[in-house]
């Protein structure tokens, strides 16, 4: 009772009210809240899963030339001629191998720059970070790209200046590189912003105990901060390479 008697107003205000929320709302009603809460992305997870089925489905049969449509007999020759044609599977081969570069190098970037955003003791620093990364989800996809085409074309900025240095152009667009390039910079907003969480919820405690132990700032982002920071991570690069 005297802890009670101690505690201020506004707090046992509060616990009244968490009990009577308590006494007329239970747990499954509450349970039963978050479902409903949860239906719409089930549901859309659902339709996605509906249209990856049709297309596999679709894939296992064999078109009739003759009359444009699809034989009812199942058959793994559209594969077959997948993996036959030299052309199709180098360029199956090429998208998997840039899917692989682009995660690798998107959560390598996306990664410091969530730690250095979440760990900024200025906050002027945190705000121009803040800013830097959501300042591409204002800008539409067509301006960015012609913007990267005056930076990067044959007449860009750049190739304009190595002209005046007596430097021959580079082709530095309409190339695998650029491809690449382009998908980084696309992904790595999104990279960062799920990696952020993850890191923000590793408290500075835990690599001041690791340094108190006589582990150097390498050894405790290997062994602490990255492993911590791991759901994230996974998250980012399944994202990205999806």
């Amino acid at each position: 009772m005297k802890s009670q008697e101690k505690m201020p107003l506004g707090w046992r205000l509060l616990d009244m009210v968490e009990a009577v929320v308590r006494f007329l709302w239970p747990f499954r009603s509450r349970q039963a809240v978050g479902w409903g809460f949860l239906m719409p992305a089930l549901l859309l997870v659902g339709i996605l899963l509906i249209g990856l089925g049709y297309m596999t489905l679709y894939s296992l049969h064999e078109l009739d030339m003759t009359i444009y449509r699809l034989k009812p007999d199942y058959s793994l020759k559209n594969y077959q001629f997948l993996i036959d044609h030299p052309v199709y599977s180098r360029i199956l081969l090429r998208t998997l191998l840039a899917s692989v570069i682009v995660t690798a190098v998107t959560v390598l970037f996306a990664f410091p720059y969530a730690y250095v955003l979440v760990r900024a003791k200025s906050a002027f620093t945190r705000k121009f970070l803040l800013v830097v990364l959501f300042l591409p989800f204002f800008i539409g996809q067509v301006v960015r790209a012609y913007g990267w085409l005056i930076i990067l074309g044959k007449e860009g900025l750049i190739n304009t200046a190595l002209g005046q240095l007596g430097i021959e152009p580079l082709n530095l667009i309409y190339n695998y590189p650029s491809v690449i390039f382009g998908l980084i910079q696309y992904m790595l907003p999104f990279a960062i912003l799920l990696i952020i969480p993850a890191v923000a919820a590793i408290t500075e405690d835990m690599e001041l105990a690791s340094e108190g132990l006589g582990a150097n700032w390498v050894a405790t982002f290997r062994h602490v901060v990255i492993p911590m920071a791991r759901p994230g991570l996974v998250g980012a690069t399944v994202v990205v390479f999806t």
